[in-house]
């Protein structure tokens, strides 16, 4: 198997609720559910794995594949009586017309005295065929399995069915505990491909964390040489995820796909996408862009300062998605007929400022996670207004989406050849006398790629960005 990569955080969730099940919590009711959800690609199902093989009890694991109920359920009994449940040999021996007879078979399989595991893995497979199971699950889980000492994990990918099966009104609402797989994070990438901090931000960039890819990452190989090796091959994991996770997880529309397609290409602003895509009339670009925004495509972002703002940019959620958009979905035809050099080249002439530019979000999320900043700051953003006049990469504020007070302002220099410098802080400055809400006394702190060669701001280096990343104490 796969070196297991990271996911310490989600194994203790984990382990701790087996634990609670364990030693019986509530009173005549130990079982207890969880519901595990996160974008296609994250490791749900190999982080379930390797829970089930850690903990050393007795599990079913069951994967959905499409098809009908009756042979959904089959699928449930077979991997049930292969299983290291003491009653497999139930499960071998009954047949089950319903998932409500399935459950009633597997709440006397499980054992009755000690801890064991039962895993649903795909649940929204599972209700796009029986939308009743929903119902089943809160009935047999309340009646049956909450009274045997069992961890019941309910997996899927497709986000808003899995939310929806924890709102009100639905089911199952609050039966279970939430548990979301996000990527891997910058340091877990680090570890994995052995690359030192600026070099592990850049791969973060590229694999988005996503576990397939960086296992795929020869230990200690550059950035760009990766780039080469993946992009020759055209069933990389590099190449062939995004392609994946749009067939799963875009509209069907193709008019979305094309509104996605410009947002992937660096279109920011309403009308800038609205310009890339002259054919797609303006109610259905909104549509478009609210479908994107729901199924978690693509991010709607406002500006942040101490004044409100209608003036939002968009741009892709999922870190390797925005780099497929942007250089290994045009290329596909390339990369298919072994020219994937063509990819490459076209890829590198870009690099420089597309990286700059897709760093953002990801410093941001970390300064989010770092100490040290200024006092008060309690939120961390950009600003920008319709002319771009100013446009500042990092905002710290007391509260959001507006703030009363700002408490930083910073800039993102991702460059190779050379430091923050003079010129940099110069431009910093003037924005700084731009900004809604700064005064001339708010702090400064620059991220850069290659340090500073001014001590007159705030240093965030790549190794900053990557120790955010560090788990802390429990």
């Amino acid at each position: 198997m796969a070196r297991f990569i990271g996911r310490e955080r989600e194994l203790s969730r984990l382990e701790r609720l087996l634990g609670r099940v364990a030693t019986g919590g509530r009173a005549g009711r130990p079982g207890r559910a969880v519901l595990v959800r996160g974008r296609r690609g994250v490791g749900k199902s190999r982080l379930l794995e390797e829970f089930v093989r850690r903990a050393d009890v007795p599990y079913v694991f069951h994967t959905a594949v499409r098809g009908t109920e009756a042979e959904q359920v089959a699928g449930l009994l077979a991997e049930g009586a292969a299983s290291t449940l003491p009653g497999a040999r139930i499960l071998a021996e009954r047949s089950a017309g319903s998932w409500e007879d399935a459950l009633r078979l597997l709440a006397v399989a499980v054992p009755q005295e000690s801890a064991s595991v039962v895993v649903l893995d795909g649940l929204p497979v599972l209700l796009a065929t029986a939308p009743e199971l929903e119902g089943v699950l809160q009935v047999l889980f309340a009646r049956e399995l909450s009274r045997r000492p069992v961890l019941l994990v309910l997996a899927g990918s497709d986000l808003e069915t899995m939310e929806a099966v924890n709102r009100p009104g639905r089911p199952f609402y609050m039966r279970a505990t939430e548990l979301v797989v996000h990527p891997l994070t910058p340091v877990d990438v680090a570890d994995a491909t052995g690359l030192p901090a600026a070099e592990a931000v850049d791969a973060r960039l590229v694999s988005g964390g996503l576990p397939l890819i960086c296992r795929e990452w020869p230990p200690g190989l550059p950035v760009r040489e990766q780039l080469r090796r993946a992009l020759s091959d055209p069933v990389s994991p590099l190449v062939v995820t995004g392609e994946r996770v749009l067939a799963a997880e875009a509209p069907p529309d193709t008019q979305a796909r094309t509104v996605l397609n410009a947002v992937g290409a660096g279109h920011r602003t309403h009308s800038a996408i609205g310009r890339a895509v002259p054919g797609v009339p303006r109610a259905s670009l909104n549509r478009a862009l609210q479908s994107l925004v729901e199924r978690r495509l693509v991010t709607a972002a406002a500006p942040l300062s101490t004044r409100p703002s209608r003036e939002t940019r968009y741009h892709v959620t999922d870190a390797h998605l925005r780099f497929w958009l942007a250089f290994v979905g045009p290329g596909l035809a390339e990369i298919g007929r072994d020219r994937g050099d063509l990819a490459l080249a076209r890829l590198l002439r870009s690099w420089d400022a597309w990286r700059e530019a897709a760093v953002k979000p990801l410093v941001r999320e970390s300064l989010r996670r770092m100490g040290g900043l200024p006092g008060g700051t309690g939120a961390i953003g950009g600003y920008w207004t319709r002319t771009d006049d100013p446009e500042i990469d990092v905002v710290g504020t007391d509260l959001e989406p507006v703030g009363r007070t700002v408490t930083l302002l910073g800039s993102v220099v991702w460059r190779e050849d050379r430091p923050f410098g003079r010129g940099d802080l110069d431009a910093l400055i003037v924005r700084r006398s731009r900004m809604p809400g700064a005064t001339p006394g708010t702090p400064l702190l620059a991220v850069s790629r290659s340090g500073s060669a001014t001590a007159e701001v705030t240093l965030v280096t790549p190794e900053d960005l990557v120790a955010s990343w560090r788990p802390g104490p429990p």
